[in-house]
């Protein structure tokens, strides 16, 4: 049987998750591959902590570019995060011969067309499954089992922190957004510092890689409307239940014709659709193609085992194509050519969807019908209103939400901005935009 040498850079929690499956499943994966595969060599700053499985600790090096530089090395696996130097790293690797496994989203999705144009020119291959929703194979799917499709619809939960954290304050009324996300960091499943989570620039990243996958865009960050999750109140997951929804941050992406919209943001949807039920730190998407019609991808979107898997089927795709000889027989996104620009993403004040609203407004006459005249004056329909009553002492403000037909983001937006501005309203209206195509 012949072999093939790997390099890991990289050795944080899924590291030793790759490592843990190449000597548990390593018979499996040597018959299905047909080569005896071989951890020559891990790069990581540490290595002396221990990472809870064994190993032969001689192969250890701080030393990235013995892996790079080794010519017995075919394949590098990088999982260090950050464009910094892993984008260098990956580079020179390739332009070494080799073909490279990756989990960072973030590179990709900011300097992917570059790194993939560099495996092109020197006939190498570059994988990155576990960047998008860790164990789940959804990258492979559009590239490669769906692509018979146009795809109408997709939404999809790409983030196991702001799912768990939505669902935590979903399941316990009244516990607020700081109190949660110090419970999914004692738990593990929250940084130090949650600010690429929360914020919404991880999904973010994730939805261009999506996006280029099933529309052919390249878009970038600026292309892309992303809101995250710091300012949903508890009071607005209450209302939520009310409405018989569930607040998500969802990642979007729906056709119009020639346009695409492309957004992430909190999103009320419906409890009976199938994401609904995706709670806790799982990822979940949901697509619509035009031949396959509605399908959903449920798992674990993160943690060292499930995402370590999709790097390694990842690692057998690779060795599979060295056996042929057949470097990029499939691109990496799916396009053998150059990409669209993001000139056919719609620009998010021209979307068109429905809207929650909350005001906090002064409970006297009239104010109701001020803030109704607004809306009528900028376009917006009202479907429901609800007001809340005033505390026992009868003084200050009392949330008033309007639930809206569809209207447009930025007649919302003018309309937000005066009611503000009124002097029987506290603050600027909240928010939270709704997917529900049977509302109107």
């Amino acid at each position: 049987m012949d072999e093939i040498s790997i390099g890991l850079i990289g050795f944080g929690t899924i590291g030793s998750g790759v490592v843990q499956i190449l000597k548990e499943n390593q018979a499996i994966l040597e018959a299905r591959t047909g080569f005896r595969i071989k951890l020559k060599r891990i790069a990581d700053l540490d290595i002396h902590t221990d990472r809870g499985v064994s190993f032969d600790e001689s192969i250890l090096t701080t030393d990235a570019y013995q892996i790079i530089r080794d010519p017995e090395i075919s394949i590098v696996i990088e999982l260090m995060g950050g464009c910094e130097p892993a984008r260098t790293f990956i580079t020179e690797a390739i332009r070494n011969g080799k073909s490279v496994v990756t989990a960072n989203k973030a590179l990709l999705a900011e300097h992917g067309l570059e790194v993939f144009e560099t495996a092109r020119e020197n006939s190498t291959d570059i994988a990155f499954e576990a960047a998008v929703a860790g164990g789940i194979p959804i990258l492979r799917s559009l590239r490669e089992g769906l692509i018979a499709n146009k795809f109408d619809k997709i939404l999809a939960i790409l983030n196991g922190t702001c799912n768990f954290i939505l669902s935590e304050m979903t399941d316990n009324p009244g516990a607020s957004f700081n109190e949660t996300l110090q419970r999914a960091q004692k738990l593990g499943y929250a940084e130090t510092d949650p600010t690429l989570d929360i914020e919404g620039i991880d999904s973010a990243h994730k939805l261009v890689l999506v996006l280029a996958l099933t529309h052919g865009i390249h878009a970038t960050l600026q292309n892309i409307h992303v809101e995250g999750i710091t300012r949903i109140d508890p009071f607005d997951l209450v209302m939520a239940r009310e409405f018989s929804y569930k607040i998500k941050l969802l990642a979007m992406i729906i056709r119009h014709g020639t346009k695409v919209e492309v957004r992430l943001h909190p999103t009320m949807i419906p409890q009976n659709h199938p994401l609904a039920q995706v709670d806790g730190v799982f990822n979940g998407i949901f697509l619509r193609g035009d031949m396959v019609g509605d399908q959903l991808f449920y798992g674990r979107g993160a943690g060292r085992e499930p995402t370590a898997s999709a790097v390694i089927a990842d690692v057998i795709e690779l060795i599979r194509n060295r056996r042929l000889g057949k470097a990029g027989r499939v691109p990496p996104l799916g396009y053998p050519g150059h990409l669209a620009s993001a000139d056919s993403v719609l620009d998010m004040n021209e979307v068109v969807t429905n809207y929650y609203i909350r005001i906090q407004a002064i409970d006297r006459p009239g104010v109701l019908s001020r803030i109704a005249g607004i809306m009528a004056d900028h376009n917006i329909s009202i479907h429901s209103v609800v007001q809340k009553r005033r505390d026992r002492s009868g003084a200050g403000a009392v949330p008033v939400v309007f639930i809206t037909h569809s209207a447009k983001e930025a007649d919302v937006q003018k309309a937000r901005q005066k009611i503000g501005n009124l002097d029987v309203v506290d603050a600027p209206p909240a928010i939270i935009r709704i997917e529900d195509e049977d509302l109107d």
